[in-house]
């Protein structure tokens, strides 16, 4: 479980714990609320990429059962980090306060503005706030609606949102139904710890 922003000794500690469970079979759980992976001049001077990119690769490689649980925020490349959809856990379901999408609104407005003010001033001319704010609005209200368990769930982006009292009982039976399938060897490309 995650709850916030992952960081390289998480990730790398994630790629381990997820190796382990790898080679004794042991099936992998994800309950996702993640911003996403750390950014700034320190961190990718740290390695936050290349170690981000190891949980990447064990999550995307390991052959175990997976499953997957959106309890709250799921961003951007930290997605992928806790095994959102693109690396087929067997099930992935949503709280009905959940949130999935490339980054927040609120964030893909500001970053949008802030390409645009940039724009405008290299011509020389001048934003006022309130149209910057009309420029926001629409932005943040798409991102909203767009990252919206419903959205998602009617897209079969997921397999359904579940309410957070029934979580044990729907991943009580997932886990079961994982048991019917054989499992395959983990085969992990070369990463080094």
């Amino acid at each position: 479980a995650n709850n916030g922003i992952l960081f390289s000794e998480s990730a790398l500690k994630g790629a381990h714990f997820i190796e382990l469970c790898a080679q004794r079979n042991i099936p992998l759980l994800f309950l996702q609320n993640i911003s996403g992976f750390m950014v700034g001049a320190k961190y990718e001077a740290g390695g936050i990429a290349k170690d981000g990119a190891k949980l990447v690769t064990a999550v995307a490689t390991a052959a175990v059962p997976k499953f997957t649980v959106v309890i709250g925020g799921s961003y951007g490349a930290g997605n992928y980090g806790m095994c959102g959809r693109a690396y087929r856990p067997r099930f992935l379901f949503m709280w009905p306060n959940a949130r999935i999408s490339v980054m927040g609104g609120e964030q893909a407005a500001s970053v949008l503005a802030t390409v645009r003010r940039d724009g405008l001033e290299a011509q020389g001319e001048n934003w006022p706030a309130e149209e910057e704010e009309a420029f926001k609005a629409p932005i943040r209200a798409q991102y909203d609606a767009e990252g919206h368990p419903y959205y998602a769930t009617a897209r079969l982006w997921d397999d359904g949102i579940i309410a957070p009292e029934d979580t044990r009982m729907v991943l009580g039976l997932s886990l079961s139904a994982a048991q019917n399938a054989p499992l395959r060897d983990t085969k992990f490309g070369v990463f080094r710890m």
